[in-house]
């Protein structure tokens, strides 16, 4: 008892999510847009975000700015920045503690080992997942998987079609409720309906990435995951990296709930 419930606090009666995602500090610290997150996060909350995503330290801090906006905690962290290579994560955060500071649903990062060569991340991926699991089911709280071929931050060339189609599978096979995944077309007029398909239902809301050189291509992508069946989207540094974050979240509120085309969802960064 307590999941859908949940879930109703991150996805609108339409099925659908704009999620903001402020964990980066664990990782890269306090980076151009999060330095004061306090104010990042209210004016994400103010332009309509519909749940933002963050570690427990800051979920604690900024209690009083969430009101009913959806939680989503991250129960894992990755290594720093200056830990080059490392695509693992451990996991730090017990669902209770979650639960505690009113956690709409927990998140972790994992991915199969695409390279061949590092059967440590695998491990570390079950092992988090099975976990987490079992917790999420005692205290009716939804499990998101971050589910990215080759780990946290890998190269490129690991995400593609059929890596993005088994970390899926995987996932859902595990017990996962919902993913958090990476975008990619592929050749031969292949979509990413592929990867929406191949993972019995569950919904997928599709992460930003890296900070964008083109807002064209990048909201293009989006547009593009939408129609093959994606859910929303799990945004950072493309929403707080931006100019103008306000705006971005009008440009996918009207994409992601109002319905409107690319061209015009593009006008609301005018």
């Amino acid at each position: 008892m307590g999941t859908i419930k949940r879930l109703n606090h991150i996805f609108r009666a339409d099925g659908k999510t704009i999620i903001t995602a402020f964990d980066h500090g664990v990782n890269s610290g306090p980076m151009a847009g999060i330095a004061d997150l306090g104010a990042a996060l209210k004016q994400v909350i103010d332009a309509g975000t519909d749940a933002v995503i963050l570690n427990i330290g800051m979920a604690r801090r900024h209690e009083a700015l969430l009101g009913r906006t959806g939680l989503i905690v991250r129960a894992d962290f990755p290594c720093t920045d200056y830990a080059r290579g490392s695509h693992d994560s451990i996991l730090c955060v017990a669902v209770e503690e979650a639960v505690k500071v009113g956690a709409d649903a927990v998140l972790f990062n994992g991915g199969p080992d695409i390279s061949g060569e590092d059967i440590g991340l695998e491990r570390c991926m079950i092992s988090i997942i099975s976990r987490l699991r079992r917790e999420c089911e005692q205290y009716g709280m939804p499990l998101i998987a971050e589910m990215v071929p080759g780990g946290f931050n890998p190269p490129a060339e690991y995400i593609n079609l059929d890596s993005l189609k088994l970390a899926a599978r995987v996932a859902a096979e595990a017990g996962a409720d919902m993913l958090k995944m990476p975008y990619r077309s592929g050749p031969d007029g292949r979509t990413y309906e592929e990867v929406v398909n191949g993972c019995e239902g569950l919904p997928i809301v599709v992460l930003g990435g890296a900070k964008t050189n083109s807002q064209e291509q990048f909201f293009a992508n989006i547009d593009d995951a939408l129609k093959c069946g994606a859910k929303g989207v799990a945004i950072g540094r493309n929403i707080w990296g931006h100019a103008h974050p306000d705006r971005v979240i009008s440009l996918l509120n009207g994409l992601i709930h109002e319905g409107e085309d690319l061209g015009q969802a593009m006008k609301h960064l005018d």
